[in-house]
């Protein structure tokens, strides 16, 4: 890994460019899985299964990967602005891999303007890591964002049960409270502490300004989603409004999760 280190660091574009190739083709042979008949007769919940597939793949790898980077190396957790390992360096050009080839999954297969959130999301967390892996500053601010991913397994794993209409199954009710408290913990809790953190040493960051602009951005993207995801799955209004919350039909959309 000693080794492999300066080339990623000499090439973090080149790097990044293999691991979204690498995705690609984690999408490619997720293809040969099985998915339910209710999401293969539509041409739209069809992509986004298969979009759900590749995420949840790479929200195990980091999500993991991060909180392992965090344990071994406890030193991630306060210097956020110049720590890091060969490892915690790998595991940023990965994770940018895959948030290029979601975007280019998303608006090359014509759902830009149904996923525009997600986009935004997306946009703002790759021009971050990007600037990390190419400074070689923050990369351990980075590691704590995909702390984040922890929560996004569940939060996938609801949407693709919703996908298959298996809203009222043992697995749905189950999921949803390990999804609630993930949700707490691992994405509203990291997304506040890396505000405290950038609030509170703003003089000693170099653009600060700009990465504070994105987590007010991302702050307020998740703590909407939490309010609609709480909604949703613990104080249910009714069919219709379950169909305004992307739940039903062709109108079931990826909200924001990575």
């Amino acid at each position: 890994m000693e080794a492999l280190l300066p080339v990623l660091k000499s090439h973090p574009g080149t790097s990044v460019l293999a691991c979204s190739l690498v995705f690609r083709i984690v999408h490619r042979l997720l293809l040969r899985l099985p998915m339910p008949k209710v999401v293969r007769q539509d041409d739209f919940r069809c992509w986004k299964w298969k979009n759900l597939s590749v995420s949840i793949v790479h929200s195990l790898l980091t999500g993991a990967w991060a909180i392992t980077c965090a344990v071994v190396w406890p030193e991630t957790l306060s210097n956020i602005i110049s720590y890091h390992t060969p490892l915690s360096y790998l595991l940023i050009c990965v994770s940018t891999g895959y948030f290029v080839q979601d975007a280019g999954d998303i608006i090359l297969t014509g759902h830009g303007r149904r996923s525009w959130e997600f986009l935004l999301h997306h946009a703002m967390v790759i021009s971050c890591f990007l600037y990390t892996l190419y400074t070689q500053l923050y990369v351990a601010g980075a590691v704590i964002v995909l702390f984040v991913e922890v929560n996004s397994v569940p939060l996938h794993l609801r949407l693709m049960l919703t996908l298959a209409g298996a809203q009222s199954s043992s697995l749905y009710y189950y999921n949803k409270f390990v999804n609630l408290f993930t949700y707490v913990i691992f994405r509203l809790g990291t997304q506040f502490y890396l505000t405290w953190f950038i609030v509170h040493n703003y003089s000693q960051l170099d653009n600060g300004g700009y990465f504070l602009t994105c987590m007010i951005v991302l702050n307020i993207m998740m703590i909407i989603y939490f309010y609609r995801l709480l909604r949703a799955d613990f104080f249910p209004q009714s069919k219709s409004y379950m169909g305004q919350n992307g739940m039903h039909s062709n109108n079931t959309r990826k909200f924001i999760s990575d």
